[in-house]
């Protein structure tokens, strides 16, 4: 419920070595995260596909100076610049990464193999030619924090209203994963990243987790067709907002140093 794309992580941590604030091994560490492994396909000049530290190492050498994420969702192509083929894989994936500086992007897919209880997750990114232009919709971290802040409220009072299983057992143990996510050592985002980015990123996953509930914990106080239906309604806009969120925080390195603000 509240894991963290793995595009985020690449975007976050790709950056910060990118800016030489952190090692090859650190980065690809934090990115690979419990995942068996990770390779890039596509690249320019490599036929196959290459290790993750291989490949951004190859992704800087191409022009690549930092990293975008984006999170789209049908009729929302939340960080998405084009063209059509990359932004339908993207779709498809829910998430991928656009390079600045060097006209790619990086699409993930996942394969698991093995038991249950011993499944082994691997991870192919994709790398496709983007449209070098600005990504859509992605609000500034100011924008992003006022309007999350109107979220928040706007969500713990229809759940509230609407009596959506705000207690018991899984409510609680979400809570409880979030707290203990958020006190530990702020591992929010990788190094270089403002106070501010970190701020939105973990408010942005609090409105993410409510939402979750709501979704997740069957029809609460909503009796009624008509309240179920407004409930789903007014939750949706409430999501976007905290994906949007999501992504002005992993990209604001990037987008505050084409402002001159670093």
């Amino acid at each position: 419920m509240l894991s963290e794309p793995r595009s985020g992580r690449l975007t976050a941590w790709g950056n910060a070595l990118l800016a030489g604030l952190v090692s090859p091994d650190d980065a690809v560490g934090a990115i690979v995260g419990e995942d068996a492994v990770h390779r890039l396909e596509g690249l320019p000049g490599d036929p196959a596909p290459v290790g993750l530290t291989l490949g951004l190492g190859r992704l800087r050498t191409l022009g690549a100076t930092g990293l975008r994420v984006a999170l789209p969702q049908p009729g929302h192509p939340l960080g998405l610049s084009g063209p059509p083929e990359f932004n339908a894989r993207a779709l498809e994936a829910e998430e991928a990464v656009v390079c600045h500086g060097a006209a790619f992007g990086l699409v993930p897919e996942v394969y698991e193999a093995g038991p249950d209880g011993d499944v082994h997750v691997e991870v192919v990114w994709h790398c496709l030619p983007v449209r070098e232009s600005p990504p859509a919709d992605v609000p500034s971290l100011g924008e992003a924090e006022r309007e999350l802040a109107e979220a928040l409220r706007d969500a713990t009072a229809l759940l509230s209203r609407l009596d959506v299983a705000g207690s018991g057992p899984v409510a609680e143990a979400a809570i409880d994963a979030y707290r203990a996510r958020a006190e530990r050592g702020r591992e929010v985002l990788a190094p270089g990243y403002p106070p501010r980015a970190v701020r939105v990123l973990e408010l942005a996953q609090r409105v993410t987790l409510l939402v979750s509930l709501a979704c997740e914990n069957g029809h609460g106080g909503a009796v009624s067709a008509s309240e179920m239906a407004a409930r789903g309604d007014a939750l949706r806009p409430v999501e976007r907002t905290a994906r949007r969120a999501q992504v002005a925080a992993y990209n604001s390195v990037v987008e505050e140093r084409e402002r001159g603000v670093r």
